[in-house]
């Protein structure tokens, strides 16, 4: 092995280390819907899609949100801002807190899946 092909393999080996794993969230879900009304990405919101709000996540991202409490999970599209509540990571359309078993709030972990 060339001594500068080491040193490339060394070098990526050691950003490999440092990368940053991809982490979930935790937090309390709660349930939003302002049926009609523009959403921060422009879309008008509907309680029958399953969609939801974030602070940060881009739009369009793809998040897998676990109820804690009874292991239910669903995929959801961020397509708004919030919550802006301590403690709260997500606002779901009733259709997600459905499909995940509760109404009002729950506790979940959050992982990005994809967009």
């Amino acid at each position: 092995m060339t001594s500068h092909f080491a040193a490339a393999v060394c070098g990526l080996s050691f950003m490999c280390l440092l990368a940053p794993a991809a982490q979930a969230q935790s937090g309390i879900a709660s349930v939003y819907a302002y049926k009609g009304g523009k959403t921060a990405s422009g879309e008008r919101c509907s309680p029958a899609a399953l969609t939801a709000a974030h602070r940060t996540y881009p739009f369009g991202s793809q998040v897998r949100v676990t109820n804690k409490r009874n292991g239910r999970s669903v995929v959801v599209r961020i397509n708004d801002r919030g919550p802006f509540i301590k403690g709260r990571v997500i606002d779901l359309t009733p259709a997600g807190a459905r499909m995940l078993g509760f109404d009002g709030l729950t506790q979940v972990t959050l992982e990005r899946v994809g967009g």
